[in-house]
């Protein structure tokens, strides 16, 4: 990161409930402070993850949760799977639903269990009005699809770490989504993904580290956490001339606005 000073930032995507973090939360929390945190957004992926995730938001002020079936799960879901995931997201510290999506990569759920799972967490976050947090691996024409075929929540989403072409990106805008970019971002071959993150409206852009997954340079192959999404900020800045304080504060106005319509952090 090349500056010293604080900025207004947000992370719009982590996982601080992962094993990877049990020795250091605290300090990992305090060091997100200092880098200029005021949001991090704790992604559940599973009924254990999202319960997990409630908890963090209960205990640090700076985080709050979302809770979800992550495509890789939907196999494995209990038949009051959905219950389970209403009453957890009428949580307090609760401001989304997923991740949850497809993913077509790997594959870990058979592809119409992914669909049913998905289309039955959209139809949730419909009725309970809250946005959505979106996972698209290799899946993007299916994904838009359902999108467009089922509808979002009034209350919007977000296509998290995207990954798609300039074409993809205005389609999902034009769906009323946000684009969320990840450290990939960095990683010199990723020529066509800064291009879209160069072109993405302001008001829908986001930035999130996936934290402990995707660290940005310099820290590529090692843990990422959420004062890395600086350094994030710091290679979105340029692209749209902008300083990375003016990116950083312009990403958590539209991640208060998307997370948190109220208003503020409370």
């Amino acid at each position: 990161m090349t500056g010293q000073h604080a900025y207004p930032l947000a992370d719009s995507h982590a996982h601080l409930d992962f094993s990877d973090f049990e020795r250091d939360r605290d300090a990992v929390l305090h060091r997100a402070e200092e880098a200029g945190l005021e949001l991090i957004l704790n992604v559940g992926f599973d009924l254990e993850s999202s319960r997990k995730a409630v908890q963090l938001a209960a205990r640090y002020p700076l985080v709050r949760a979302a809770v979800g079936i992550h495509p890789h799960d939907a196999a494995a879901v209990p038949a009051d799977y959905l219950a389970q995931l209403e009453e957890l997201a009428r949580a307090p510290g609760v401001v989304a639903l997923g991740e949850m999506g497809l993913d077509y990569y790997r594959d870990r759920s058979p592809r119409p269990q992914q669909q049913k799972v998905f289309r039955e967490q959209l139809a949730l976050a419909r009725r309970l009005n809250l946005p959505v947090i979106l996972h698209d691996r290799e899946a993007h024409e299916a994904l838009m699809a359902v999108l467009q075929e089922d509808g979002l929540p009034a209350a919007g989403g977000v296509l998290h770490c995207f990954s798609g072409d300039l074409a993809l990106a205005r389609r999902a805008v034009a769906l009323g989504l946000y684009l969320s970019f990840a450290g990939p971002v960095t990683y010199p071959p990723n020529r066509l993904l800064r291009e879209v993150a160069a072109a993405v409206p302001a008001d829908r852009l986001l930035l999130e580290t996936d934290a402990p997954f995707l660290a940005p340079l310099p820290w590529r192959g090692k843990r990422n956490e959420p004062a890395y999404v600086r350094a994030t900020a710091e290679a979105v800045a340029p692209l749209r001339r902008l300083s990375a304080a003016e990116l950083g504060a312009l990403c958590l106005a539209n991640a208060r606005r998307l997370f948190l319509p109220s208003g503020g952090i409370s």
